[in-house]
């Protein structure tokens, strides 16, 4: 028996597994989520911390066609451990030791092209952890290079990768208008109101203004406006390109924000439910001195009346509201393997003539991670006579980035009491 024979066969007759061939590496760091505790965690490495045989590991691979699909694993343990795999319906146990970093655990049969979920178990154990995984090796029929996955964690796609693709509507807009006024109105359907979402409503050229869910207990109403000085860090920001506060409502918090640009911060908290409506109303007008101020007005249905978020002032601006979006995005990694959907109804921009258009075409678009094609399981578009947007979750139909959508025109204008907008904005200094 040559040497490579007999080390074949005391792989497979004594530790129950056999070092895998040449392959498509998935590493576990953008792909995965832990299920059933909170010891396991996700690192950039991978799997850490796996102590617990309640914690099952998720991994998410697309696989653009059917076949074969062979699934090793590539770890490291302390002691020997046995794992399980499942998929499709099918689960394959290997036993694993510290001698070899490369387990195979046997064949899947793909019958269609789409998400593919693979679980790991732990078993039993002789060492404090199961193991250390930091990713799986696939190969077979099914594997071409069409698969999605995130492949690796430059510019930080592993943390971009597992919160998932944020998805956008940029709504047609007339020509040649001064937009004073941008009307929205948001719902999002029953169990979608998936705690990392940002529903937000009414996107501009210097901000956003929409609704969160926070955490179990806390959802927010929130309104940011960027300073026209590019940072991260706020505290950098010159005094001259510092966003002003005008004013705010009631319980409205106010501050900075960074990470993403920097500027001013509102937001309320407000318990908002799911399948209830919700109106949102922007402001912006240029104020003659080289700056523009932003305010922001909510209309909860519970309430029965519209409420001021708040008045922003910023410089360096000279403009009407340009460039309206809207979008969903996830902002809790832990939360990107969970779908969530939100519709946006009834687009209304009423321009400083006092004229009121409604808006009824939109171009749906996504993020980096989707046009990496790291992540399919974005869509968006037009149901009835609202349009949405749907993200997260690993589902299998992907809408094209760049698609127009129109809705049906309501021809209805929005409801709302200037009287009450100006009262809101009684207290506001320098208001518009």
């Amino acid at each position: 028996m040559s040497k490579f024979l007999f080390q074949y066969f005391w792989i497979t007759l004594f530790s129950g597994a056999v070092m895998a061939e040449e392959g498509v590496y998935i590493p576990l760091g953008g792909n995965t989520w832990v299920k059933g505790g909170s010891t396991a965690k996700i690192t950039e490495k991978g799997l850490a911390d796996w102590s617990n045989s309640t914690e099952v590991p998720e991994i998410y691979v697309y696989l653009a066609k059917a076949g074969e699909l062979n699934v090793t694993l590539n770890l490291s343990t302390a002691g020997t451990a046995q794992l399980e795999l499942s998929a499709l319906g099918k689960s394959q146990k290997v036993d694993v030791s510290p001698k070899f970093e490369k387990f195979l655990v046997g064949k899947w049969i793909v019958e269609k092209a789409g998400y593919l979920k693979i679980a790991v178990r732990g078993i039993s154990k002789t060492s404090a952890t199961f193991a250390e995984i930091n990713g799986i090796t696939v190969d077979g029929s099914a594997v071409n290079e069409k698969m999605a996955f995130v492949k690796d964690n430059k510019d930080g796609y592993f943390y971009w990768g597992r919160r998932g693709p944020s998805v956008h509507l940029s709504y047609t807009m007339p020509e040649n208008e001064e937009v004073e006024w941008f009307y929205n109105e948001v719902t999002v359907p029953e169990d979608q109101d998936v705690i990392g979402s940002y529903y937000m409503a009414n996107g501009f050229a210097e901000g956003y203004f929409g609704m969160q869910v926070n955490s179990e207990k806390e959802r927010r109403i929130l309104f940011s406006v960027w300073s026209p000085f590019h940072t991260d860090d706020p505290k950098s920001i010159p005094k001259d390109k510092q966003i002003k506060m005008l004013g705010k409502g009631k319980d409205v918090y106010t501050g900075e924000f960074g990470n993403e640009g920097s500027g001013g911060q509102s937001y309320l908290k407000y318990n908002w439910k799911a399948e209830n409506t919700y109106r949102f109303l922007l402001r912006g007008k240029p104020t003659g001195d080289s700056t523009t101020t932003y305010t922001a007005y909510f209309f909860a249905p519970e309430e029965n009346q519209w409420r001021l978020i708040a008045s922003f002032q910023r410089p360096k601006t000279q403009t009407y509201l340009k460039r309206f979006h809207s979008f969903l995005e996830n902002f809790i990694p832990e939360m990107g393997d969970v779908s969530r959907q939100v519709n946006f109804g009834n687009q209304w921009i009423k321009s400083s003539s006092a004229k009121w258009s409604e808006l009824t075409e939109a171009k749906f678009t996504a993020d980096a991670t989707a046009r990496k094609g790291y992540r399919l399981d974005y869509a968006g578009g037009q149901q009835k006579d609202v349009f949405f947007l749907k993200n997260c979750g690993f589902f299998n139909e992907t809408t094209h980035i760049n698609t127009l959508f129109t809705r049906k025109a309501s021809g209805k204008e929005p409801d709302v009491d200037f009287e009450v907008i100006d009262r809101l904005s009684a207290g506001i200094s320098d208001k518009p």
